[in-house]
């Protein structure tokens, strides 16, 4: 079960960043004419996922905390450590034993980038607009 997302700039972010890992996926397709560098884009665009989401849920989890104490720190620091590893050995395993083509991983990551460039233009021209 997802909960919503209270912030719309994360939220716009979130959409823009799945609309270019779509893009980029069928752009692979046409451009190779083959499954593996979609699937790759993919998959590439579900790390990412992963990543942003782990991210967002210790940062969540850490400010809803009404104490600090070391001790939570230092549990939280090594969740997010497992975490990715637990992404890396997936990359790995993507990679090596699927074989799915890392340019392809790399363009799918690179998905959050873009969907965040999006909502920094967007932005800016808001705020030119503005004034």
């Amino acid at each position: 079960m997802m909960m919503r997302e209270r912030d719309p700039v994360l939220r716009r972010i979130e959409r823009d960043s799945m609309a270019a890992c779509g893009l980029f996926a069928a752009i692979a397709g046409v451009v190779s004419g083959q499954m593996m560098p979609v699937v790759g884009v993919l998959v590439g665009g579900g790390l990412v996922a992963l990543s942003y989401w782990t991210i967002k849920g210790s940062a969540d989890r850490f400010a809803s905390s009404p104490t600090r104490p070391t001790v939570a720190i230092g549990w939280l620091v090594l969740r997010v450590l497992g975490r990715y590893a637990l992404l890396a050995g997936i990359a790995y395993v993507t990679i090596v034993r699927l074989h799915l083509p890392p340019l392809g991983l790399l363009v799918g990551v690179s998905a959050i980038v873009v969907g965040t460039a999006v909502e920094g233009i967007r932005a800016l021209v808001g705020r030119r607009s503005a004034s």
